[in-house]
């Protein structure tokens, strides 16, 4: 299987860059896995003009979220890992969500990648509350719907405050990535 995981943090070396680390090593055994990271691209925001509801492609064009989405084609399990900023995804990844919408089925004509993706979440949160970890995977979940990436599990990590308090919880998220590695890829 073709496994794309994805820092959405942009902190290229804090908790959640090493939980995508733990995910890809648990991962690469059985699949060929990439490791990305949000902030390794460079994109503008969203202008919010709609002209990509009427030519299905962005106005701003010299920037890298069409190698992005070449990641996404490519992969046929997404595994996107969040931190939460005020109680949901971090801005760059809110942003590179926004320029997404050329590919979103929001509006005809629209771009696409191809069916029978599967998509997973883990959400990270420095207290206590699985709600804020819930709002985040609500979000990227929302995300892939719009993509129609298939919604095909989630994983939420509290007391996460750094890079340390990973590793104690290492077993939850290996027993999370083999019921990844478990589910069946389904091209249509």
């Amino acid at each position: 299987m073709k496994v794309l995981v994805i820092n959405c943090s942009p902190v290229r070396n804090g908790a959640t860059a090493e939980i995508a680390r733990i995910v890809t090593s648990c991962l690469c055994a059985k699949n060929e896995v990439k490791n990305i990271s949000i902030d390794d691209y460079k994109f503008d925001f969203c202008k919010g003009c709609r002209s990509c509801h009427n030519t299905a492609k962005c106005i701003i064009q010299d920037d890298d979220i069409v190698n992005i989405m070449e990641e996404f084609e490519w992969a046929e399990k997404i595994i996107s890992v969040s931190p939460s900023y005020w109680a949901d995804i971090p801005g760059q990844f809110k942003a590179f969500i926004d320029r997404c919408t050329p590919w979103c089925n929001t509006h005809d004509p629209h771009s696409t990648i191809s069916l029978g993706k599967k998509g997973y979440c883990i959400a990270l949160r420095t207290g206590p509350s699985v709600g804020e970890c819930n709002k985040i995977i609500e979000s990227i979940n929302h995300f892939y719907g719009h993509l129609e990436i298939d919604k095909s599990g989630s994983l939420g990590l509290c007391s996460i405050e750094n890079k340390m308090d990973v590793y104690d919880r290492v077993v939850e998220i290996e027993e999370f990535c083999k019921m990844i590695d478990k589910s069946i890829f389904n091209p249509s």
